[in-house]
């Protein structure tokens, strides 16, 4: 995975709902319109850069006050001048160039306090977010590793990601 060219950023969503999370349907969802998206994009050599997270009208969709749906919230750096609406899936909404100053600092905790690139041996945001595109990548490859006829269960998935709280002891709390 490429660094990103901030001045190069596009967004883009995919709504799903509450019901798609708590069914866990959602993963399929991934497997399906998130993997479809990025691999549309990367077959046309348009991408060098892309993560996704999920998102709701308080947390970064430029939706309505009204709009009680989630999104995956995709961005992506692009390689060529094209316009992403033209190759993008009609499922993908809201699409949008970035504003570079929206992505020059990410907030570690929930009281924005920004992650401090200078600890990087490669001091930039852009590394920053490298890292955060191959976690996005990394998912999509486990993702990838099922049977494309098999509904993977959400424990699973969880199983994967636990591995990273005990590799780094995160979760751990010494008992007294």
């Amino acid at each position: 995975m490429e660094k990103p060219d901030l001045d190069r950023l596009w967004a883009t969503f995919i709504r799903f709902s509450w019901g798609d999370l708590s069914s866990g349907g959602h993963i399929g969802l991934i497997r399906e319109k998130v993997a479809d998206t990025v691999s549309i994009l990367k077959a046309k050599g348009n991408v060098s850069w892309y993560c996704f997270v999920i998102h709701d009208k308080n947390s970064g969709v430029p939706t309505s006050t009204d709009d009680e749906y989630l999104y995956f919230h995709i961005m992506f750096s692009l390689k060529k001048h094209i316009n992403p609406v033209d190759v993008l899936p009609i499922y993908c909404v809201l699409t949008r160039k970035v504003d570079p100053e929206c992505v020059n600092a990410i907030s570690i905790n929930s009281e924005g306090a920004e992650f401090d690139v200078s600890l990087l041996k490669d001091e930039s945001i852009e590394e920053v977010w490298r890292i955060i595109g191959e976690q996005s990548e990394w998912l999509l490859k486990l993702l990838h590793s099922f049977k494309d006829s098999v509904n993977i269960p959400v424990s699973h998935i969880k199983r994967f990601l636990n591995n990273y709280t005990d590799m780094t002891a995160l979760a751990m709390t010494r008992s007294r």
